[in-house]
């Protein structure tokens, strides 16, 4: 919304200059986002008058000007083609900035003549989008006048208006409230009705009340449709409002001044005696919806629930209600006759109407917004006077069909209230000279009953009115009142819980994995994929059809994920993603995962097949788990119990008890893998963080890391070859092995697996390699043999021999 300052103080009796003004509307509420002052803009520009015009001695399209100018005599090069001796411009000094060009004047020599300034047009100050050549202005103008003063610049303040609060769409609007803030004096001139001197010759009737309640209109015969005066076609300019004619901006100045659309039909090109507001065409019959040809040269075709002005008995359609006018009945210069109509129109139809046909004009943003049901018959009659008053015409009877929507409702309010609910301390009589500058009505008595005016339709209670005086008296007068400080917590801000998450993350991010973040919902078809889809699980109100279920697992977002990037030529996808999966519909069904999925689709080497990415897979979750302080030594391998949507020969899970399943891991189902629509293989291991035992704390009480032990002895290796049955765990050696001396032995690593000639049927060889860290002395031979007999007595108690 835009207004000139001159423009306000035709409502206001104020003093104020546009920056306390600006100032005056953010202290009330009023969101001012520029204020816009043409008068600085203009400051460098003056009146000139060109005493001479002489062809150019280089250029045949150029003139070399004598001009006086404010800064005497001026020799300047201009290319306009009507530059002549005594005509009037305006004139630009070297130094001065040229909004339209985006340029600041030099002194250079064109074609060898050197221009002491520039002669402008208006598309170069920004008066005009266009011009055929530099200004050409009344004779009588004297030279060295301010051109802000001869085109009548004034300062535009641009403000947001708020949906709640429609009567700021007017500029009686704004005024009201900062004479209620105390910026001066409200002077709005009153309405006066305009008795007609005919009936009208034209009737209205109301088919649908829920679209349009209320139709005023009244005949006036006899007008001149000419240009509209100087004053007004420049303050529609201000605001960048282009003048139609004199009937059309009458119609946009009562728009912007009172907030009061109107509409004015030609008469003559109304067709019947009648005018009908009515819904669209298709609510009345089954055939094809009827088209409209608008102002705008568009065509729409309104849908049922769209309100349009017809008529030949209604039959014919001439405008969408509160949205635009047909061409079939505008107004041009030939207009003699003219029908003005006020109505009243639904906000939400009519904001439904623009955005199902996508028409976004002044008319429809007003009555979106709700316009004042009051203003129908007021805002007919100051059309009527200014139409008299530049076109003249005689009017006839007013015609009125339906009711205006009733007004606001009376409620008790305590002016108490204002101060605990706001700490302001304002009295009684402050807040009632607030309430009613702002046109609310007060019975005062034991208990006030407040009435909102008509076009305060937002204030539905008492605490619409404690805001209402609060950001009258200023926002900037609320008492600050500090919060209380608070005991810091003795503890970190992060859980246990938390701290593993933000440690499985950077454990992960380290190990070359991406984090994803996806949706906590999948479809109910690939829940049940996973174990899921209950139908506790099922959402009411989906965010998107396939996004009906609660996801059982992180998994399936995961690989659809990794198929998405393999779709766009990134096919080796490592991601992760640490969040909650749901197993039924109570709080603790809700655990969090860290789920991890692994696209292995490495470039062809020339080396060869690289290492299995099942075992880089493993090893990744093996340090993530060491990590997070799981206890990695005892855990339990457990191969052939994974749910079904995990390959049966290339899974496992990792398990403290039959009952304390840690994490699982392997490689996914082909058949899943299909159903989702991604390329095999995928990888893939799911931790559920709620099942891991918290770390046993330090003695100390600290969570500090203790201090490294770090032996000043070299290590030795010593080798084992043993032959174990096929279904012995590897795992499970290595753990027998490593535990046959805790102290001795730092590591047990698996370097063969051998199965062949040598080796019996249903056995298989494990080549193990132990490292060996003294702590107080380098060992002799004895105690390393003593130890190898350890080591052998361990892995034979899980009948494992050493090979011979």
């Amino acid at each position: 919304m835009k207004f000139t300052l001159d423009w306000l103080k035709d409502h206001l009796d104020t003093e104020a200059d546009v920056e306390t003004v600006a100032r005056a509307m953010t202290m009330a509420g009023l969101e001012v986002e520029d204020v816009i002052d043409p008068v600085a803009k203009l400051a460098p520009f003056t009146v000139a008058r060109i005493v001479s015009a002489e062809q150019h001695p280089n250029a045949d399209r150029l003139r070399v000007c004598q001009v006086e100018t404010v800064d005497g005599m001026k020799e300047i090069v201009c290319g306009a083609p009507n530059a002549r001796a005594g005509l009037v411009t305006i004139y630009a000094p070297i130094g001065a900035y040229v909004p339209g060009l985006g340029v600041t004047l030099v002194e250079k020599p064109v074609r060898g003549v050197v221009s002491n300034g520039m002669l402008c047009s208006a598309s170069e100050l920004e008066l005009s989008d266009e011009s055929d050549g530099i200004l050409d202005l009344p004779g009588d103008l004297t030279v060295g006048r301010p051109a802000a003063g001869v085109f009548g610049a004034q300062p535009v303040i641009d403000f947001e208006v708020t949906p709640n609060r429609p009567d700021w769409l007017g500029v009686a609007g704004i005024a009201r409230d900062l004479a209620a803030a105390g910026l001066g004096t409200l002077k709005t001139p009153a309405i006066e009705a305009v008795p007609g001197a005919f009936p009208s010759p034209l009737s209205i009737r109301i088919e649908r009340p829920d679209l349009c309640a209320v139709f005023a209109g009244r005949l006036i015969r006899g007008v001149r449709n000419g240009p509209s005066p100087q004053w007004l076609q420049d303050r529609l300019r201000a605001i960048g409002l282009r003048p139609i004619s004199a009937l059309v901006d009458i119609t946009n100045l009562v728009s912007y001044d009172r907030a009061r659309p109107l509409h004015v039909y030609d008469a003559s090109k109304l067709v019947g005696g009648e005018l009908v507001a009515r819904g669209g065409q298709s609510a009345r019959d089954s055939g094809e919806p009827e088209h409209l040809i608008a102002l705008d040269g568009k065509t729409y075709a309104p849908g049922p629930n769209a309100c349009v002005i017809a008529d030949a008995a209604g039959e014919r359609p001439i405008g969408l209600g509160g949205v635009m006018g047909g061409e079939s009945t505008g107004c041009d210069e030939a207009t003699v006759d003219v029908f003005v109509e006020s109505a009243w129109f639904d906000p939400l139809a009519t904001a439904q109407t623009g955005r199902d046909l996508g028409i976004i004009s002044d008319a429809q943003y007003r009555f979106a917004r709700g316009v004042d049901p009051a203003s129908v018959v007021p805002g007919l009659e100051l059309a009527t006077a200014l139409i008299l008053e530049l076109c003249g015409g005689e009017p006839s009877e007013m015609v009125v069909a339906g009711e205006a929507p009733a007004s606001p409702a009376s409620f008790a309010f305590d002016p108490a209230r204002v101060e605990r609910l706001t700490g302001l301390e304002v009295g009684d009589e402050q807040i009632a000279d607030i309430l009613t500058a702002l046109g609310f009505q007060i019975a005062r008595g034991d208990h006030w009953i407040v009435t909102p005016p008509s076009w305060r339709r937002d204030v539905e209670g008492p605490a619409d009115l404690v805001e209402e005086v609060a950001r009258i008296v200023g926002y900037d007068a609320l008492p600050s009142t500090p919060l209380p400080e608070t005991q810091r917590a003795p503890s970190g801000v992060l859980s246990p819980r938390q701290a593993r998450m933000r440690t499985a993350r950077r454990a992960l991010a380290a190990l070359g994995w991406r984090e994803a973040v996806t949706w906590s919902f999948t479809s109910r078809k690939i829940a049940q994929l996973f174990g899921g889809g209950d139908e506790r699980l099922v959402l009411d109100n989906p965010i998107a059809s396939d996004l009906d279920c609660m996801r059982p697992s992180a998994l399936p977002n995961l690989i659809q994920a990794a198929a998405r990037n393999a779709a766009r030529g990134h096919a080796d996808a490592a991601l992760f993603e640490i969040g909650p999966v749901y197993a039924g519909d109570r709080p603790q069904d809700q655990t969090t995962t860290i789920t991890g999925v692994l696209a292995p689709h490495a470039p062809r080497a020339w080396t060869g097949a690289p290492v299995d990415p099942l075992f880089a897979l493993k090893a990744d979750l093996l340090a993530l788990l060491e990590e997070l302080g799981a206890p990695v030594a005892s855990l339990q391998l457990v191969q052939g119990q994974n749910p079904g949507w995990w390959h049966p020969g290339r899974s496992a899970r990792l398990q403290l008890g039959p009952k304390a399943v840690v994490a699982q891991f392997g490689a996914l189902h082909p058949g899943v893998l299909k159903a989702l629509d991604a390329d095999g293989p995928m990888l893939a291991f799911e931790i559920v963080l709620d099942t891991l035992p918290q770390p046993r704390a330090a003695k100390s009480g600290s969570k500090a890391r203790p201090a490294a032990e770090l032996s000043a002895l070299m290590p030795l290796t010593r080798d084992f070859a043993f032959v174990a049955p096929e279904d012995l765990v590897a795992g499970d050696l290595m753990r027998a092995v490593q535990g046959a001396d805790k102290a001795l032995i730092s590591e047990a690593r698996l370097f063969d697996l051998y199965r062949g000639k040598g080796v019996d049927d249903g056995m298989k060889s494990l080549a193990v390699e132990v490292v060996i860290q003294p702590r107080e002395a380098t060992l002799t031979e004895a105690e390393i043999e003593a130890l190898s007999t350890k080591i052998v007595a361990a892995a034979d108690k899980l009948g494992a021999r050493l090979r011979s």
